[in-house]
């Protein structure tokens, strides 16, 4: 899916705000540095839109929570607004601002009691920003740090990012105390010990005054790449008050897709394919039943062809099968042949069925329908004659103290 990466500004959105951020088709590499206002960024539709927060706008925690704080499913059933206010009661004394002012975001897949990073930033300019994206009709579908400390068994322990100017460069070192900022400068040495083994990137512009400072290569990466490297991180800051708003952008997102699939110009060719789908399978599915109505009505036409030509005094045909039957049984009992509907033979049939010790006291045999009396007519002594009787074509009833025994096939 397409990524539209956004790097939020520092100060309060506004209708002339400029966005940076930076268009990837495959989540990996740069396909095109984006800078316009909110109203003139790429449209929605079909694009995943992902915000950075900078680094300078978050401060970073480090805490260990209560055990069983980091419970399964700790945003639902009210887990959220206790964690929530577990966060609020350890960092109180930690931040200036009222905690309730701050958004917290914890770090993806914690180890349960084992301290976590925790992301704090002020929730009033995040939701302005993301309010204002989804006026904008660009819906934020994910929310990720610009830096974040790397995790436990990341194999590089700590990174250097220098960025700016050569007259304003600045150095953010994300390691495992956090993520700190400072002015690129002979002064900043002295206060704080930079890792041996830190990876240093910087932008284009600062890269001479990295190496020269650091005495070691320094890799390129420009702020899009930085950005772009950021979204493909695990952290997510929807969290919390954040986690349903996210839901709903989602549903907006979504239904801005399908709405583009239905009305943009640039789907009308899938559209008319789909179009086109849709008619070649249905005239194939009326030709097929063309052709088994066809076939059906071939067979019929030639069941009744054989009817009317074994038995021509059937004038009428209605329904074959019951008519041949009907006509087969005449023909027999003019004839003297006996027929699965004689008496004699249903009398056989029974006999077979039953055992020795089961004779009728009564037999009444009248159109084709033959009753037997005092008979024991319970279910187990009936079950196995029932059965056998059906195989052979023949249906068992009881009707108050009389079995009644007709053959199925005819009405």
């Amino acid at each position: 899916m397409t990524l539209l990466i956004l790097s939020l500004s520092r100060a309060l959105p506004t209708l002339s705000t400029l966005c940076e951020g930076v268009l990837s088709h495959d989540g990996r590499t740069v396909a095109q540095a984006v800078e316009a206002p909110l109203t003139l960024l790429p449209a929605a539709a079909g694009v995943e839109i992902v915000a950075v927060v900078p680094a300078c706008r978050l401060s970073w925690h480090r805490l260990a929570l209560p055990k069983g704080a980091l419970k399964a499913g700790m945003f639902k059933e009210g887990g959220g607004a206790r964690l929530r206010a577990v966060l609020d009661g350890l960092l109180e004394d930690r931040m200036l601002d009222d905690t309730s002012q701050v958004h917290f975001a914890i770090e993806p897949q914690p180890r349960p009691d084992e301290p976590v990073w925790v992301a704090a930033c002020e929730r009033a300019w995040l939701h302005a920003w993301l309010a204002a994206l989804g006026q904008a009709g660009r819906p934020v579908a994910r929310i990720v740090p610009e830096l974040a400390p790397p995790p436990a068994d990341a194999p590089v322990s700590a990174s250097l990012h220098v960025t700016g100017t050569p007259d304003h460069a600045q150095l953010m070192l994300a390691g495992p105390d956090g993520v700190t900022l400072l002015p690129l400068s002979v002064a900043t040495a002295g206060l704080i010990g930079w890792p041996e083994d830190a990876e240093v990137l910087a932008e284009p512009g600062v890269a001479a005054l990295a190496e020269q400072f650091f005495n070691r290569p320094a890799t390129l990466q420009t702020a899009p790449e930085r950005w772009l490297a950021a979204a493909q991180s695990g952290w997510d800051l929807a969290q919390f008050d954040l986690l349903y708003n996210r839901g709903t952008r989602t549903r907006k997102h979504l239904s801005a897709l399908l709405s583009s699939l239905f009305r943009a110009p640039r789907w009308r060719a899938a559209r008319w394919a789909m179009l086109a789908l849709l008619a070649i399978n249905l005239v194939g599915l009326q030709a097929w039943a063309w052709k088994e109505n066809s076939a059906l009505q071939a067979r019929r036409a030639a069941i009744n062809a054989t009817l009317t030509s074994t038995f021509p005094d059937v004038r009428v045909v209605v329904d074959a099968p019951v008519q041949m039957a009907r006509a087969l049984a005449d023909l027999q009992r003019r004839n003297g042949t006996s027929s699965p509907s004689d008496m004699e033979t249903m009398l056989g049939q029974f006999k077979a069925a039953a055992s020795a010790s089961s004779t009728p006291t009564a037999i009444d045999f009248i159109a084709g329908e033959l009753r037997l009396k005092g008979l024991d007519t319970s279910g187990p002594v009936l079950a196995p004659v029932s059965t056998q009787l059906q195989a052979q074509g023949y249906s068992l009833q009881v009707e108050a103290d009389s079995l009644v025994i007709k053959q199925e096939r005819l009405p």
